[in-house]
């Protein structure tokens, strides 16, 4: 049984869907034992709770600096023997501590089609943001691997979402949440589980 350590900024929407998935029975051989956000008020860490589920605060701002954050937030994470990290909606840099110690086990969503609308500057709404004013047609969601680059690590899963006239950064935010984001990080974390990945050259294989 993988254990999952869900690392959360906000409300958790992505969270609740990784939970509701172990629930229904479509991710399998996985399940969430560690909640961390970087913000005291996140709902994310009211939905562990409800949950049954650790859930606690590790913010930048209790620290002297980054590298002690850091150290806590890595320490946190080994401490709770966590096997897999996954980043779900979480608006902290990973630092290559942390990278380094859990290869190719911390994955990331990102609203886009990577290597669309990525990289520094591209979060939240910002994206969405970059979609419409750009005017492109399609837009989406990508599970990743993390890196340590910016949204640079091997791709798992993508899903396209059609931008529809009209769009506001909000609404497209929501339909790419809906039809994409809880859809593909559930089933990447389920892939993961039953050892259907692999990591060869930077490129992902997944067994049927």
């Amino acid at each position: 049984m993988l254990k999952l350590g869900v690392l959360v900024s906000g409300g958790g929407t992505n969270l609740q869907a990784i939970l509701d998935a172990a629930d229904n029975g479509m991710i399998t051989n996985a399940q969430v034992g560690l909640v961390i956000s970087n913000n005291p008020g996140a709902y994310a860490l009211e939905r562990a709770r409800n949950h049954g589920i650790e859930a606690v605060c590790i913010s930048p701002k209790d620290y002297a600096d980054r590298e002690e954050f850091h150290k806590a937030l890595l320490g946190k994470l080994q401490e709770s023997k966590v096997d897999l990290v996954v980043l779900a909606g979480y608006l902290v840099a990973i630092p290559p501590m942390i990278v380094e110690a859990f290869p190719n086990r911390i994955i990331n969503i990102h609203p886009s089609l990577i290597p669309s609308f990525c990289g520094v500057g591209y979060y939240g709404l910002h994206v969405h943001e970059g979609v419409l004013s750009r005017g492109v047609k399609v837009t989406g969601a990508t599970v990743h691997f993390v890196d340590a680059g910016t949204d640079t690590g091997p791709i798992i899963l993508q899903k396209a979402v059609e931008v529809q006239d009209g769009d506001t950064p909000k609404v497209l935010q929501q339909r790419v949440m809906e039809q994409a984001e809880w859809k593909i990080l559930p089933k990447a974390i389920d892939l993961i589980a039953n050892d259907k990945v692999t990591v060869t050259d930077g490129k992902v294989s997944i067994k049927e």
